[in-house]
């Protein structure tokens, strides 16, 4: 009995929906994380290179989404695609502040105070963005969902 009453939970759309949402989300953090890493060591600032990354992944996580995640809601057609991804990167954009904001903190405010941070070295703006993603995630999934797909 208790394993059928799992089951449909997990099985409901909003948890299918949110794993599916949640791993797209892993791959796009790894994606970006790589970005930064490599904007970081050809010299850009890491906030510039987060901004950049950060709409990189954000233009690749509407694609997914739109085709997987959302995929029953899905903007098929070319204006409702365009306006997704226009919804989105304003959605998603203004997660960005945030995002920044919390990495921002973590490398000035934090790092110079952290023997983590210390014993990571020049990761540590790595490691303080993966935090940043993590915070600003929850933020993003909401809007998005809502405005984005009407989810």
């Amino acid at each position: 009995m208790e394993v059928s009453l799992l089951r449909s939970v997990v099985d409901r759309p909003l948890a299918v929906r949110l794993r599916r949402f949640v791993l797209v989300g892993a791959v796009a953090a790894g994606i970006q994380t790589v970005l930064l890493a490599a904007f970081v060591a050809l010299g850009l600032n890491y906030l510039v290179g987060a901004t950049v990354a950060i709409e990189i992944t954000i233009v690749f996580q509407y694609f997914l989404n739109n085709a997987w995640t959302f995929g029953e809601r899905s903007n098929d057609s070319r204006r409702a695609f365009l306006r997704g991804l226009v919804t989105t990167n304003v959605v998603r954009g203004s997660a960005i502040p945030l995002q920044l904001g919390v990495l921002y903190a973590l490398v000035e405010w934090v790092g110079p105070l952290s023997p983590l941070a210390e014993w990571a070295g020049p990761l540590w703006v790595l490691v303080a963005n993966g935090v940043a993603i993590l915070v600003s995630g929850v933020y993003r999934y909401v809007l998005d969902s809502r405005f984005t797909w009407g989810a």
